[in-house]
């Protein structure tokens, strides 16, 4: 299976990045963990320029290094980092079984198939991850952990 995400993945990769990553290696070896083959798992890194500048978030080289060695590590695995410039990627011009997204990007992943089908392309399964929530019930997110609300893992300060 070929499945796509996108991101900036500003470090540390926190629990609700690892969830969209988990599940976007399970679907890639056929839906589960363990064996169904090797897909392959594309993941468009936002770029610096596409982000802008923003307080707390690291420049494009230290994220893509920071998500590969995190993806080596908790996966054994490779996947394709794929520098983006727009929130579409590789999206229109490759095809892809499964898209993962949050419930944040979820609307862009339906853009792209709309955009896709005018093109004349098949749609991309939307597989959707729900927030993971810290200890407090609250959504994880780098910027709070950047605020030092909360740890990678959830852990309110």
């Amino acid at each position: 299976m070929r499945v796509v995400l996108g991101g900036t993945f500003n470090p540390p990769i926190h629990k609700g990045h690892r969830e969209l990553l988990k599940r976007a290696f399970e679907l890639a070896r056929g839906g589960n963990d363990r064996g169904g083959g090797e897909g392959e798992v594309a993941i468009g890194l936002t770029s610096d320029e596409m982000i802008g500048v923003k307080g707390g978030t690291f420049p494009y080289r230290k994220r893509v290094e920071n998500l590969r060695q995190f993806i080596n590590r908790e996966f054994g695995a490779l996947a394709r980092i794929i520098k983006i410039n727009d929130p579409y990627g590789v999206t229109l011009s490759e095809d892809f079984d499964y898209i993962v997204v949050s419930p944040e990007t979820y609307g862009m992943a339906q853009k792209i198939n709309q955009a896709r089908k005018e093109k004349g392309m098949s749609p991309i399964k939307i597989v959707k991850i729900d927030h993971v929530l810290d200890e407090g019930g609250k959504v994880i997110s780098s910027t709070r952990i950047e605020r030092g609300e909360i740890d990678e893992d959830g852990t309110v300060f």
